[in-house]
């Protein structure tokens, strides 16, 4: 244990896309035998010599980023890339990746001062754990990267839970229209009380035309990308008006064809990245004053003891309805 570790007592967990993107195979830096999760809530049980702002008992959100907040990356504000994290990998995403993860009964946060985030009263469990990675991410990755304005026509191709985190926070910025794009009947339908004003069902032959008809043929203002195959990403650049931004979100273990013969002429910009988690504080205002409502995410529930049933129901998602497992110790 270092000087600034805290030992968390995980109370809840729960399972992300990214998980089953390393059981895929998609993320060859994780280790055979690896504990996976980069999602929690929970209680400190204990705090290394250095840490300050936290003590045993304090219940709190564990990012999916740990950040040692001295480096040159933290201090311009992008944990995602931490210089001093466990490796010096240059890599904020440690937990279920280089580090064991929060799918457990406790876990090691490194950097604890600036890797948790103590709750207020009031927020319960279910909702919190959603800040802990989705709310995060689909607002800095998707929104913010994807310079989302008032009055915008914004498309997500992917409804799935980052895709609805999307949807939720794009309102934010003031979108004026979403429009949810989906292969599953639920989950579009599901879109519509997440903040879609239109729902597309991309197996449609003429899904595209579709889209452009609701944009006086133009398209779409921002385009986000929240599934991460090759297939969704070049559907956002084929929807995006000129001058318009396309936001990937998605994890993708595959290259995309990427058609810069056609896309130059259209000033498109195209963004991605890793969630630096530096909106979390914002996120969880918003949350504890029902602003946004985290908690409707979470639509089964299991105990830790059966988390491999967890896994089954998550991911056979068409067939479960299932958007985000909750986890409890």
């Amino acid at each position: 244990m270092q000087p600034t570790d805290v030992i968390v007592q995980v109370d809840t967990t729960t399972i992300c896309g990214t998980d089953l993107h390393i059981l895929k195979g998609d993320v060859p830096a994780v280790a055979e035998g690896r504990i996976l999760g980069h999602e929690g809530v929970g209680t400190v049980i204990e705090i290394g010599p250095a840490v300050r702002t936290l003590a045993p008992g304090d219940r709190v959100i564990i990012s999916c980023i740990s950040a040692c907040g001295a480096c040159s990356y933290c201090h311009a504000g992008l944990y995602a890339h931490c210089l001093a994290d466990e490796g010096a990998s240059g890599i904020g995403w440690v937990f279920g990746h280089l580090i064991d993860g929060t799918q457990a009964e406790y876990v090691r946060v490194p950097f604890g001062d600036n890797s948790l985030y103590r709750l207020p009263d009031g927020v319960p469990d279910e909702a919190a754990v959603m800040l802990s990675d989705i709310l995060p991410t689909a607002f800095e990755i998707g929104v913010r990267y994807g310079q989302v304005k008032p009055g915008d026509t914004v498309a997500v191709v992917g409804a799935g839970p980052i895709g609805l985190a999307c949807m939720m926070t794009a309102h934010l910025y003031g979108a004026a229209r979403v429009i949810a794009l989906d292969l599953d009947a639920n989950r579009l339908t599901q879109s519509r009380s997440f903040g879609a004003t239109d729902v597309v069902d991309s197996a449609a032959p003429d899904w595209r035309e579709q889209v452009l008809a609701m944009t006086d043929g133009l398209g779409v203002d921002v385009a986000i990308e929240a599934v991460g195959v090759p297939q969704t990403f070049i559907a956002c650049t084929e929807i995006v008006r000129p001058g318009g931004r396309v936001a990937n979100v998605g994890v993708h273990g595959a290259p995309a064809q990427l058609a810069l013969d056609e896309l130059w002429i259209k000033d498109i910009a195209i963004t991605m990245g890793l969630v630096s988690t530096n909106t979390t504080p914002m996120l969880l205002k918003l949350v504890a004053q029902h602003q946004i409502p985290a908690e409707k995410f979470g639509t089964h529930h299991f105990k830790l003891d059966d988390i491999l049933e967890a896994y089954e129901t998550f991911g056979n998602a068409a067939d479960t309805m299932a958007l985000k497992v909750v986890i409890r110790r």
